[in-house]
């Protein structure tokens, strides 16, 4: 592609409609007002008949959009999908050997948990850099095993489950937040499942998911935790599952209002034709972000292999020379000058990379996000990016 000087490169003339691209919480769907919570019951007492039946109404549809296998138990946790992950490493790390898959900030996050607080008796971070997934062929399938389905921060996503073998005696644990309705969950190649409602279908935070399969469920009740635990991480009473958490039982009080905003958005997934229809929504968006990328003098994706790059949280990089020929420090100021250029004209909201990501852009093209809107976006970036440029020129 021919560089321009920036004089060259006007303003473009169409502008998204939604500049709504953060990577959590996400862009609301196509259409949605505040009349989708107008139902929400406030003021009620989650624990009421009613209450309950609408938490149990987002276990039940979830599971039904999400094709998960009728055997195993899903629930609502406090904490959003911090909190699921956090309830499953304090309740069942230290029982087995532990292999944690750390490349990106989150998943980092989890090794750290693990290797400083919990500190089982055997464990090993697989690290990757940013960009990369580690080596599975490292992964010992008889250990327990932490990892991300998509790394939210880095846009590398695992290609599908085929590193994972069908029988093995560890447990898979996988954070999919930014997974979970945008791509193809092997779920009998995994064990526990956690996500929020604040991503793929665009609702607000407060709970997050948790899904257990029944080898996780029969790891819980066989084998007490071996730690003490609060009250609201504990998944166990007398050394059974506490099966109200997986009926709409919350183990503390959640907002009705968010509850209400997540069938919104579970509704709305059934009704365009469920998830085979909201991971093509995703898959068409990173396709429009690809074919802006082939053209670019300037932008590259941080994922470098094609068959791992997330088409939720897809991260950026700049590669021009005038851009790699700053020192660390400059190179984040430019990137976050471009992001502010962006949001000044109110073409794009929340798309700088994440604080602990290499200097670049991170577009969110969750199923919520229109690929009209994408497509609306990307010449944006260039004009920016020819801004920046020439400041720093």
């Amino acid at each position: 592609m021919l560089s321009l000087s920036p004089d060259a490169i006007a303003k473009p003339g169409v502008r998204p409609a939604n500049p709504c691209f953060s990577s959590g919480p996400c862009a609301k769907r196509p259409g949605w007002s505040l009349d989708a919570l107008s139902g929400a019951l406030l003021g009620r007492s989650h624990r009421a008949p009613d209450g309950r039946a609408r938490l149990n109404e987002v276990i039940t549809r979830s599971r039904a959009v999400l094709g998960m296998p009728d055997d195993w138990r899903l629930g609502i946790v406090p904490g959003s999908d911090t909190g699921a992950v956090e309830m499953v490493l304090w309740s069942l790390i230290g029982e087995r050997p532990v292999d944690v898959l750390a490349f990106e900030s989150f998943s980092a996050t989890w090794a750290d948990d693990i290797m400083a607080q919990l500190r089982p008796p055997a464990a090993r971070v697989l690290a990757a850099d940013y960009g990369s997934l580690p080596d599975l062929g490292q992964v010992d399938w008889s250990h327990d095993v932490v990892l991300a389905w998509n790394g939210t921060t880095s846009g590398v996503c695992f290609p599908d489950g085929s590193a994972i073998p069908a029988e093995r005696d560890g447990l898979v644990i996988c954070d999919a937040t930014s997974a979970a309705f945008a791509m193809d969950l092997p779920w009998e190649k995994l064990d526990i499942v956690t996500w929020s409602w604040q991503k793929v279908l665009g609702g607000e935070a407060a709970h997050g998911m948790l899904a257990l399969s029944p080898r996780a469920v029969r790891r819980l009740e066989e084998t007490p935790p071996p730690r003490a635990l609060p009250k609201i991480f504990r998944l166990t009473s007398k050394g059974k599952l506490i099966e109200g958490i997986f009926r709409g039982d919350t183990i503390n009080t959640p907002s009705m209002l968010c509850v209400e905003d997540a069938l919104d958005g579970l509704r709305w997934a059934e009704a365009i034709g469920g998830l085979p229809v909201l991971i093509g929504r995703s898959k068409a968006n990173l396709a429009v972000v690809a074919d802006w990328v082939a053209q670019s003098d300037w932008a590259a994706f941080l994922a470098r292999n094609a068959a791992e790059r997330s088409s939720t949280s897809i991260c950026l990089t700049i590669v021009a020379p005038w851009f790699r020929a700053l020192d660390t420090g400059a190179q984040a100021k430019a990137a976050k000058r471009i992001v502010a250029l962006l949001e000044a004209e109110g073409v794009a909201l929340d798309i700088g990379s994440y604080r602990d990501a290499p200097p670049g852009l991170r577009l969110w093209g969750g199923a919520t996000v229109e690929t009209a809107d994408l497509r609306a976006l990307l010449p944006w970036l260039d004009w920016a990016e020819a801004q920046v440029r020439a400041e720093y020129a």
